[in-house]
This record gives structure tokens, sequence and C-alpha cells, in this order.
């Protein structure tokens, strides 16, 4: 050291200059800084420079970071820091989270899902003080209410993603305050929030029409409405989660259909009432689809398969477990339409009973299938799996097969367990 300045002390860090070996360590990730810290005083000094540390993702040491860490962060990164990631790292409470308020006005992207012990009062001042704040993930923060998206909605207008997924104290009181004050919003998600209803949805709708992912699996009070209210005002919808949503009818997909043409991923788990109808129509309209998740949707039959054949050539995943009225004949249909040969990756059957060893002769000539679901498809053998495999070398095959339980003995002792129970 020479007047209090910290000077290099071997022979790469004499040659180039500071700011070429910043740049350098900016490439790292966090293990790495930190052990470049330890190897000299000059190169600990450049190392803890706030300007590396604008991206940093804990998620690796959630177990051991605890609130003084995240304190400590903040106060060395300052306004240099950017994204954090904290997700799982249960033992950071609010005071840490205002402490990161109070010293990094420049974050934009905050991940604290799964973080259990932050409240409201650690959002309300990160809503005073990081107007810049882009995205927010609170996914499973359980204490987090109304509250905190009142506070967003005043404080950070460019906000663009947030996740309340499983925050059961959300109300519709809260969503629609946040619509209100946050209208750049294209990603929502609320999964598992009980309380989201119809109002909430049709607030969002209006107010934030630039919405483009929209996650609201098990919010199973809200209806055709409101989905029908988003389809017409949100004109870039590409994803949409309306899972164990039982109360939707075909009046949500023909909405969808009319309104959504670049809709690229649609789950709709457990939509009991859905209909080859409101399949037809979305395969006609929305030839840009890639992921469908229709399981337990138990009304459709092989017309739907038809459809999507024909209309969506970019189909890539597509779910149909439980879906028990499939037979062969809907597969074949699927097989021979474009999206089979060029696209489908990943086809999920199990438990669609009446599917045969049929099946999997038509997949075939799916050259880009890389994995098929058959959990409890009684009828289908391992000898037509074997006769995929040989086309298709690299697809997994996911299948049970339940062991043969061998005949009773006629002249001998009855045997203990029957061959399940041994396995078990």
């Amino acid at each position: 050291q020479k007047s209090g300045i910290t000077l290099p002390d071997d022979e790469i860090s004499r040659k180039l200059p500071k700011e070429i070996l910043l740049r350098i360590l900016s490439y790292l990730d966090v293990t790495s800084l930190c052990r470049c810290g330890q190897v000299s005083r000059y190169w600990n000094m450049l190392a803890l420079d706030g300007s590396n540390w604008q991206k940093i993702d804990l998620f690796d040491f959630q177990r051991d970071i605890e609130g003084p860490v995240i304190e400590n962060i903040s106060q060395r990164c300052g306004g240099f820091l950017k994204y954090l990631r904290l997700r799982g790292c249960q033992s950071v409470g609010s005071h840490s989270i205002r402490t990161l308020a109070n010293y990094c006005h420049n974050i934009e992207h905050l991940d604290l899902s799964e973080c259990k012990k932050i409240s409201d009062v650690a959002i309300q001042q990160l809503s005073k003080n990081c107007a810049k704040l882009t995205a927010i993930n609170l996914e499973s923060c359980s204490q987090i209410s109304d509250s905190s998206l009142k506070a967003l909605s005043d404080g950070c207008p460019n906000l663009t993603e947030i996740n309340v997924s499983w925050c059961n104290l959300i109300t519709e009181n809260g969503v629609e305050a946040l619509a209100r004050g946050c209208n750049k919003i294209k990603k929502f998600s609320s999964k598992g929030c009980k309380q989201v209803n119809d109002r909430a949805v049709i607030s969002l709708a209006i107010y934030c029409p630039g919405i483009e992912v929209l996650n609201l699996h098990s919010c199973d009070s809200i209806t055709d409405a409101s989905i029908s209210k988003i389809a017409e005002k949100c004109c870039n919808l590409k994803q949409l989660c309306v899972s164990k949503c039982t109360e939707l009818t075909d009046q949500s997909l023909t909405a969808l259909a009319m309104n959504n043409q670049y809709l690229n991923t649609l789950e709709v788990a457990g939509c009991a009432q859905f209909t080859d109808s409101g399949f037809i129509a979305l395969a006609k309209n929305c030839k840009y689809l890639e992921r469908m998740d229709l399981e337990e949707c138990s009304l459709i039959t092989d017309a739907t398969l038809q459809n999507l054949a024909l209309g969506c050539p970019s189909l890539e995943k597509l779910t149909l477990s439980h879906c028990e009225l499939i037979t062969d004949e809907g597969i074949r249909q699927l097989a021979g339409g474009g999206c089979a040969a060029e696209s489908l990756s990943v086809l999920e059957l199990d438990n669609c009973p009446l599917i045969t060893d049929a099946t999997l002769e038509h997949l075939i000539t799916c050259h880009n299938l890389q994995r098929i679901e058959l959990y409890d498809c009684q009828l289908i053998s391992r000898n037509a799996i074997r006769r995929l495999r040989n086309h298709l070398p690299n697809i997994k095959v996911h299948a049970y097969f339940a062991p043969v339980t061998p005949p009773p003995t006629i002249n001998g002792p009855r045997p203990r367990y029957c061959r399940c129970c041994e396995i078990l």
C-alpha cells in the first residue's frame, strides 16, 4: 500500500489496466468473484468493486444466506446493483430488504420467491426508493397482502412483471390497485390465489392491455366473463394458464380464438367443461400454438386432434392425460399433420384407456418426438414400445407395467404375498 492506495503485487495486474481487469471480473459469477477476492489485497479490492455486482444470484446459497449478508451486499453494491435473486433464502427478513431499498435505488429485477419472512413493510420501502423496479417475484411470500400491491402501484410505475402466486392474502382490491398504477404490466401470475376473481382479472384487462403472459392457475372463481374481457382487450396475449378454473366453458376458448391469434401457450388442465367445439375454433385461428396442456379435458374427442393437426403446424408439446375419449384414430390424424412431422417433441397420453399399440405405430413418423408418457395405458405392450424405439432411438418412453400376479397353486400352500407386494 502507498498513501492508502492498494497497488498490484503480481505481474498480470501490473501489466493490465484496472479498467480491463474490472471488465474481465464483471463476467464472473458470485463464487468465482469470491475466490478471486482471496488472491491478494489488490484482487480483493477489484473483486469486491460494486461494478462487478450488478447481477447477483444467491439461489445456490439459499440455506446459508442470512440478513446481514444481504445488508452488506446492499451497502457495498449501492447503485450498481440491478438484478438480485434471493429465491428460497428463508432467513432473509423485511429488515434486510429495507436496507436493500435504502442503498440500491437502481434495482430493476428482484426475486424474493419463497422468502417467507418478507412482509408488506419491506415492499412498501421498495416502492418508496426503487422507482426503476420492472420485475418482482413474490411467489409463496405468505405475509404479502393487498398493501404491497397498492404500494407498488404508487411507487413503481415501470413494473412489467409481477408474480404473487400462492400469496393467499391477495384479493381483487390489491390487483385492481396494481393494475391502475402499473399499466405497463406484461406478465402477471397469481397461481393459487383463491381470492383473485373476475373483478381482478377484468381490471387487468382494462388497465393493462399489454399483457402477454397471464397465469391464473387454480383461481377457481373466475368465469368466462373475465377471460372474454382479457381476450378482447389484450390482443398481444401469448401465454395463458387457466388450469383448475373449473367454471370456464367453450365461450372462453371461442373468445381467445377470435382475438388472440398470436397465442402460443395454453394450459387448461382440469377445465372439464371444454369440448371439441372450443378447441376446433382455436385450431382454426391460432396457428402459432406451440404448447397445449389439455389434461382432464375429459369431453374432447379425436375431432380436437384432427383440427390441431390441420391448424397448428408449430405444436411442440401436447398433454392429453386423462382425456379418456381419445383413440388411436385421433393419434393417427395428429401424426399425419404438419406439426407431428416437423415440431412435436413431447406427447403425454397417460391414463388414456383407449390407446393401443396402433398409436405407437402411427407415431413412428414423428421424427422430432423426444418424450412420450404412457402411464396406465393398459393396452400398450412392451413390444410396441420396442418397435417405436427402433425407429426413434433417442426417444424417452415413460410407461408402467404392473407385475403379473402368479396364479394360485393347486396343491401347494397358498402364497403369502402377491408379486406386487413382494416388489414393494
